[in-house]
């Protein structure tokens, strides 16, 4: 298992942040800063990914899960709130139905559960394409999915933010980005999804293309009791409004705590 970067910070009860395909724990910054005076903020990055070691290939989601469950492990006695976007939400899918013992609470934004063959073969050409050519290629493609044009044109915020998160991504070694897009492709988490105990709240992008709303409407409807919140936002919702992200997260949390 692949030594794992992380960053801690704030107070409180441990939250974990996972974060997309291609990005780095840095792509939670905003969130962080918004949560750390109530809650303990531990988030990581994806092996391959940012820091973190690429460890061996190929990999499926519930290696990720395993990963994410070692990281709980170190870190806390008890079970935590877990919260990913995008791949890191396919992560909380499988922790949650892997290793329940570990998550009070599950957060699922602008995720899938499976996809269709159309989808499928989507994935494989962007495998094919980093594999022979790198990862250049598909970087603003990308980045096309993961905000709006709004955003990327806000030179006060928005374009910064896209400016270093195309960065991490072009920073990413091609055989490590390809085989976590081939996990992400061979995604069937809607069984375990059924099985899943803990509370549970579902994010979806209302302008999200990469994961179009109807695919956290099934993450939602699969898991018992899961709520459904939607944020304006693309792809990378806690990147684009994080304020509004970290108010539904702190506020799915806050009848959770412990007395």
């Amino acid at each position: 298992m692949p030594q794992l970067n992380f960053v801690k910070q704030g107070q409180g009860p441990l939250v974990v942040l996972s974060h997309a395909l291609g990005c780095d724990l840095s792509m939670w910054d905003e969130v962080a800063l918004a949560l750390q005076d109530r809650y303990t903020v531990l988030r990581y990055d994806h092996r391959g990914h940012g820091q973190s070691a690429a460890g061996a290939s190929p990999f499926t989601l519930d290696d990720l899960a395993d990963d994410a469950a070692e990281l709980i492990r170190a870190h806390s006695s008890g079970p935590v709130h877990f919260a990913g976007l995008s791949m890191g939400g396919m992560t909380a899918q499988a922790l949650g139905a892997r290793h329940p013992a570990l998550v009070r609470s599950l957060v699922i934004a602008n995720s899938a559960s499976q996809y269709d063959s159309a989808a499928r073969a989507m994935w494989q050409a962007r495998i094919d394409t980093v594999r022979r050519d790198g990862v250049a290629p598909i970087v603003e493609g990308a980045l096309q999915r993961w905000f709006t044009p709004e955003f990327r044109a806000d030179a006060s915020h928005g374009a910064p933010r896209v400016a270093a998160l195309r960065a991490v991504l072009a920073a990413v070694a091609p055989e490590p980005y390809a085989a976590a897009c081939e996990a992400v492709a061979g995604i069937a988490l809607d069984a375990g999804n059924t099985r899943i105990g803990c509370p549970t709240l579902v994010i979806a992008g209302g302008r999200d293309e990469a994961t179009p709303p109807a695919l956290s409407e099934r993450i939602a409807q699969a898991i018992p009791g899961a709520q459904l919140q939607s944020l304006d936002a693309a792809h990378l919702s806690a990147v684009e409004q994080p304020q509004a992200f970290a108010r539904l997260l702190a506020d799915f949390w806050s009848p959770l705590a412990e007395h």
